[in-house]
């Protein structure tokens, strides 16, 4: 019989540390013991409630009325019983952001992020992310193996969005590396947040005095009037959670088609496309695992469940997604999933995050076509931390290529 994984001292399923990391699906099944929401510590000394039914979650997404986004309202963070360091405040802090208000702030804040991010040529988009992708590749191709994770996955987001904000040349190396730091779930993801948040802060005075055709021009010029502090946190928010959902989901499409015997040979046959196993992945491997925390206004009760106000509850995207109770057969070009959220704050970049995703793969399986996963563990060791599955590495090989096969303009633009 398999241990089940250990839990705090306080008797709760633990959201972090190496045995969640090695066995997330063995926590889940703790947490649904307590029912369609469960305790956890999401960190040393920090608990939430945990929502892990799917009908469940859908129904605090939508209940503005009940729940809130305000991080102001998280009673134990009030009152200083959260370790002021704690690993998940650079996440669960308040900011003057799209992510964490309600009602007419939410829409006002809302309406200058769909609008900007509508603004994004799809066309443009994809060029910019099959550049970026090549030139990931060229420093590869030659070597044999690697790190989808580290060498790509993981980078790609990073350079596309440097170019989206209209991040200049000189500039993308540190953006790249204080982002780096800013997902990392450890001691340095503090100092990832404060240089990232002052290049955010430079490119705004850059561009208000020499606006550009990027997001960061189209945020602070919009007719919503954003402050530079406002302007600031929605840059924030746009990258800080489209980073990491996009690496993830890259890394798991990616695992997907590699490692399921009938995928590689559909894939090979070319009846399989990547949209597909994109959204087989959205299913089964949510990019953000449990995330979209909310505070109860006032005690209630969620499908049973006693709530009380003022604690942060997250939805186990992951969870939900697996939920024994879903009908069987669903099909996973349904897309019902929770994986994007729910509600008024769904990701407001579901088309962009797709784009950069299915685009990243489709070229490094064109210049890769050969990769074969190094490893035979079907369930990777998922990065620490509470909020996002994705890989610690994805070791694979490959016979070694020459650069003459990549287009010749593969290191021009700014994300060399």
């Amino acid at each position: 019989m398999t241990t089940p994984p250990p839990l705090s001292a306080s008797g709760c399923p633990m959201l972090h540390g190496p045995a969640f990391a090695a066995r997330p699906r063995a926590v889940y099944e703790q947490l649904r013991a307590q029912g369609p929401a469960g305790w956890a510590e999401i960190a040393p000394q920090v608990h939430a409630l945990v929502v892990t039914r799917h009908r469940a979650a859908v129904t605090l997404l939508n209940d503005t009325r009940t729940y809130s986004k305000d991080a102001r309202l998280w009673k134990a963070l009030n009152n200083g019983e959260i370790p002021e360091h704690s690993p998940v405040l650079g996440m669960m802090a308040w900011r003057p952001s799209v992510l964490y208000t309600d009602d007419e702030q939410h829409a006002r804040l809302r309406w200058a992020m769909d609008d900007c991010l509508a603004r994004i040529n799809p066309h443009q988009l994809r060029e910019t992310t099959r550049r970026s992708a090549l030139t990931l590749i060229a420093r590869i191709i030659d070597k044999g193996r690697a790190d989808l994770m580290g060498d790509f996955a993981d980078i790609l987001p990073m350079l596309v969005f440097a170019e989206l904000l209209g991040c200049p040349p000189e500039k993308t190396a540190r953006m790249v590396h204080a982002c780096q730091d800013l997902i990392s779930a450890g001691p340095e993801a503090a100092r990832g947040a404060t240089d990232f948040a002052g290049l955010l802060y430079e490119l705004i005075q850059m561009r208000r005095v020499r606006p550009g055709q990027d997001l960061t021009s189209w945020m602070i010029g919009h007719a919503a009037e954003l402050s530079d502090d406002e302007a600031l946190n929605q840059l924030f928010c746009a990258v800080g959670a489209g980073i990491i959902p996009v690496a993830a989901c890259t890394a798991w499409t990616l695992h997907l088609l590699l490692r399921d015997d009938d995928y590689a040979g559909n894939l090979a046959a070319g009846t399989l496309t990547v949209r597909r196993a994109l959204e087989k992945a959205l299913w089964e491997r949510s990019p953000m695992a449990n995330f979209s925390v909310h505070y109860a206004r006032y005690d209630t009760v969620l499908h049973g469940v006693h709530v009380p106000g003022g604690v942060p509850i997250l939805i186990s995207h992951a969870a939900a997604n697996t939920d024994p109770a879903l009908p069987q057969g669903l099909g996973y070009e349904n897309r019902s999933h929770l994986a994007w959220s729910a509600g008024p704050h769904r990701c407001p970049a579901i088309s962009q995050a797709t784009t950069i995703v299915q685009t990243g793969v489709e070229t490094v399986l064109d210049q890769l076509w050969d990769m074969n996963l190094t490893t035979t563990d079907p369930e990777p060791v998922l990065r620490h931390g509470p909020f996002h599955q994705c890989p610690q590495s994805m070791p694979v090989s490959f016979r070694p290529k020459s650069h003459d096969r990549l287009p010749a303009n593969t290191l021009a633009g700014g994300t060399s």
